[in-house]
């Protein structure tokens, strides 16, 4: 089992952010993703890191992105260490297997969310509304059912600690122009029609992801990561019925287990036992060995 990396500190790098999972270095042409060990949930960081994390969600991005080059460009250029540049590699025994070396890229202020199922606060809004963020539905479905269509419900980009909000397409074109919003929501049903076939074919249910884009040489391409049990709800095939919740490969599983605390999901978060944490590595291990085999 991997040593849990809950955050890095290279000092002869430019640290240009810290995301929940993410440490994010300048390295001038370029940048360097690196994904620690670190676990959010309901947007609050876990004390806790979940062993080898980064390295799954590095691997199933990398994956992801090259499975999905005939839709749209992409950021990755490389996850191999001895292909970075001479600075990274004193770092080598960090970065090995959880970074990724990027085209630099102006983030869309949107999450581009991408619905395929009824579930999680899509299933609350339904069950109140009869719609999800504002898109009308048909009557009668049930929790996990199964939407003929996907729909897309972008999001805004919440400061760390704070909650992002669904928006109305309408308001995406406002923030992004039309043309651009009209792309990033074209690529984000095109990518999941493609993963969700993919991963059918593996035994996975992609329920909802979510991606996001950026602008680089006045293009849209893909960034950030892709198709991640931190990004996505996995399902096992074997087993789906609709009218209740899914067994997941993703962090459903931690969530599902901080709802049944008393916590109101504001930091400071709350101590994670050993056996939720090895149940949530297992999860995604499971996901990257089904998907990637």
């Amino acid at each position: 089992m991997d040593n849990t990396v809950m955050t890095t500190d290279f000092p002869d790098l430019t640290l240009a952010g810290r995301g929940k999972v993410r440490d994010i270095y300048d390295l001038g042409e370029a940048l360097l993703i690196v994904t620690t060990d670190r676990m959010s949930a309901f947007d609050v960081i876990m004390n806790e890191g979940i062993p080898g994390k980064g390295k799954v969600l590095t691997q199933i991005s990398a994956y992801w992105f090259r499975q999905m080059e005939d839709i749209i460009p992409h950021h990755l250029i490389s996850t191999e260490v001895n292909e970075f540049p001479a600075c990274c590699r004193k770092y080598a025994s960090v970065l090995e297997g959880r970074s990724m070396l990027v085209k630099k890229a102006r983030p869309l202020p949107v999450e581009c969310i991408v619905r395929g199922y009824l579930a999680g606060s899509g299933w609350k809004e339904y069950s109140e509304k009869g719609s999800v963020c504002g898109v009308p539905l048909p009557a009668g479905l049930v929790e996990s059912s199964r939407l003929d269509d996907p729909i897309f419900t972008p999001s805004t980009k919440a400061e760390l600690g704070d909650h992002d909000e669904n928006i109305t397409f309408e308001r995406m074109v406002e923030l992004c122009g039309a043309t651009v919003a009209g792309q990033a929501r074209q690529a984000t049903l095109d990518i999941y029609g493609k993963a969700r076939e993919i991963a059918a074919a593996r035994g996975i249910i992609i329920a909802d992801t979510k991606f996001e884009f950026g602008m680089s040489d006045n293009k849209l391409i893909l960034i950030d990561e892709c198709l991640t049990p931190d990004s996505s709800r996995f399902w096992p095939r074997d087993g789906y019925r609709p009218g209740a919740s899914q067994p997941s490969f993703d962090k459903q599983f931690l969530r599902d287990y901080l709802e049944t605390l008393d916590w109101n999901k504001k930091a400071p978060a709350p101590s994670l036992p050993e056996d939720i944490i090895r149940k949530t590595a297992e999860k995604y291990r499971e996901a990257l060995e089904r998907l990637t085999a």
